[in-house]
């Protein structure tokens, strides 16, 4: 069982919604450590170095993966192209003292990790917050509303939504209305990030408490 007060996980309504670059202005802001259990494809970086790269923080702020897969698809389907097979009991939750943990998982929360467990199995098992990244496109409302009411209906505490990328202040008040929940920043489209833009992203868009 994870520390409601020590760690979160970061997913997405959907593959390529601002995730990663969301969790950089988390890292970034909160000094936090970084773990991306499972790593899909490296295009042209890991998700790890990405974060790295964007928040300048030293290597003791990121944990290794569990497993690192070459081919950049659903992790349960790069396994199976790579010979092997994802044991979800073999991947536990980091208990580091003293630092708040980030855990980014892989797309959606319904990414299979193999034929039998979605991320949200894990997520359950941990009993972590999670931060729900969104980005406004045709069908994100429901795209949102799914994700976070399959969220609640596995009893998995929800920390709040992140907007990214362009707004749109009505898909944004329909989601924040019909869900219920907090939204913790509205972070807008930043043109080639760096380490300067990241740090004032969270002090700028986020609201964490």
């Amino acid at each position: 069982m994870g520390n409601l007060e020590q760690a979160c996980f970061v997913t997405g309504i959907g593959t390529g919604v601002g995730k990663t670059f969301v969790s950089a202005v988390l890292c970034s802001g909160l000094k936090s450590l970084y773990w991306k259990p499972v790593q899909a494809g490296r295009d042209p970086e890991s998700d790890t170095e990405t974060v790295k790269r964007l928040t300048a923080l030293g290597d003791e702020h990121f944990l290794p993966e569990f497993k690192i897969l070459q081919t950049p698809c659903s992790p349960h389907e790069a396994a199976k192209i790579e010979g092997i097979r994802l044991n979800p009991d073999e991947i536990h939750l980091p208990t580091p003292v003293g630092k708040f943990l980030l855990v980014e998982g892989a797309g959606g929360i319904f990414v299979p990790l193999n034929d039998e467990t979605l991320y949200i199995s894990l997520v359950k098992r941990w009993n972590i917050p999670v931060v729900v990244v969104s980005a406004n496109y045709l069908g994100s409302i429901n795209h949102s509303l799914l994700t976070l009411a399959a969220i609640k209906d596995q009893q998995i505490p929800i920390k709040g939504i992140i907007f990214s990328g362009v707004a749109n202040p009505e898909s944004e008040r329909v989601i924040e209305s019909y869900s219920g929940c907090k939204v913790l920043g509205k972070i807008p489209f930043i043109a080639n990030p760096d380490v300067v833009a990241v740090q004032s992203a969270f002090q700028k868009y986020i609201s964490w408490e």
